[in-house]
């Protein structure tokens, strides 16, 4: 039975007391809001301490829509439950990419800078002032490249919803920061020999070899690490590298020194492992404890990349042999942007002023015979 109370509106029906012996009063609060009658349930005099004032005040709230009904509060939560969120996204991104294996930068960005800020934001309902705002807290401590690396993982995952056709894209383009982080390592003819050495030497042989194999063919690290022993066509003497850095496949030839390395390779082969550089225990491995110890042996400089190092030296050797054009490199290396390329367009370039003072030379030598 309903019983009023002083305060218009607000009433009870006496219940069984939940968790004590009698009975208790449960209140209720009736009013209109958008033309409609509404009848709210509000909370027991015991177990939530309820009062007719407070009812009263929690009344005042619902009419002013300063709290949701509990059929109200239904519904903003089933709505956001069917929300595709950054946080979401992100989810699906990593389930819709299994060819990446090595998730733990990305997920480490995406766990420090875009879930505190935006994991729980659809992409359409982010604001660029929002997106400032995490610019500037990946900026604290973190070098330039940490927040475009940030910023463009973002994009991969808003990218990712919108070709999916799952979610909205954000209503504005991210301007990405500039980055001065052309590096390109290499090595001279005794720092080489000594790496080569100390490669040679190292107690695991798989882990120098994955490393000899970057030195060898300028192979991304990842792209070593998920190499199977299917992608090596030895009768052809290529290697397929599969979805290179989110590229298409592609197939690069193999050296007289790389075939060898294979073979070498072949040796510490695992049965019903498909991979070449499978690890130890069936766990795969980046040789990160290898590669340290390789580095510091060899004397390698402080800032020197231990894998991408590799890669550098590889293309800073064919660039400034001036036997290979840019565009042959580009191919090489599996550049997707012929800009990425020109980083070693200055080696080619002293080599072409180096023949080009030969032949000044030479001629020099013609007039004086004559």
């Amino acid at each position: 039975m309903r019983r009023r109370t002083k305060y218009p509106g607000v009433f009870y029906r006496d219940a069984k007391r939940i968790g004590g012996r009698g009975t208790e009063r449960v209140y209720y609060a009736v009013f209109r809001k958008g033309g409609k009658l509404f009848e709210e349930k509000v909370g027991r005099q015991f177990v939530d301490d309820m009062t007719p004032a407070r009812v009263a005040g929690i009344r005042a709230e619902l009419i002013e829509g300063k709290r949701l009904t509990r059929k109200e509060a239904a519904e903003k939560k089933a709505r956001e439950a069917s929300k595709l969120t950054v946080t979401i996204l992100w989810q699906k991104y990593k389930d819709g990419n299994p060819q990446i294996r090595n998730w733990k930068p990305d997920t480490s960005r995406f766990e420090t800078y875009i879930k505190p800020a935006l994991g729980k934001k659809e992409p359409q309902a982010i604001m660029p002032l929002e997106v400032d705002r995490l610019r500037l807290q990946a900026l604290k401590g973190k070098s330039p490249q940490t927040v475009k690396l940030t910023l463009s993982l973002l994009n991969r995952i808003v990218n990712y919803g919108v070709k999916k056709k799952i979610s909205l894209p954000m209503t504005f383009r991210i301007q990405m920061p500039k980055v001065d982080n052309i590096t390109t390592e290499d090595l001279s003819d005794a720092a080489m020999k000594k790496l080569l050495a100390v490669m040679e030497a190292d107690p695991d042989r798989l882990g120098a070899s994955a490393m000899l194999l970057a030195l060898l063919t300028g192979l991304r690290r990842g792209e070593i690490l998920n190499l199977k022993w299917s992608d090596i066509d030895r009768e052809r003497g290529f290697i397929t590298i599969r979805n290179p850095k989110g590229g298409k496949t592609e197939a690069i030839p193999m050296s007289k020194p790389v075939e060898d390395l294979m073979e070498q390779v072949g040796e510490f082969r695992v049965e019903k492992n498909p991979f070449v550089f499978p690890g130890r225990k069936g766990k795969r491995t980046d040789f990160r404890n290898t590669t340290k110890r390789i580095k510091a042996a060899a004397g390698l400089p402080k800032d020197f990349r231990r894998f991408h190092g590799m890669r550098h030296v590889f293309a800073s050797a064919l660039a400034s042999s001036g036997e290979v054009d840019l565009y042959t490199l580009q191919r090489l290396l599996t550049h997707k942007d012929a800009k990425t390329t020109q980083r070693y367009a200055h080696l080619r370039d002293e080599s072409l002023r180096k023949a080009s003072t030969l032949a000044g030379e030479i001629v020099k030598k013609s007039f004086k015979h004559d």
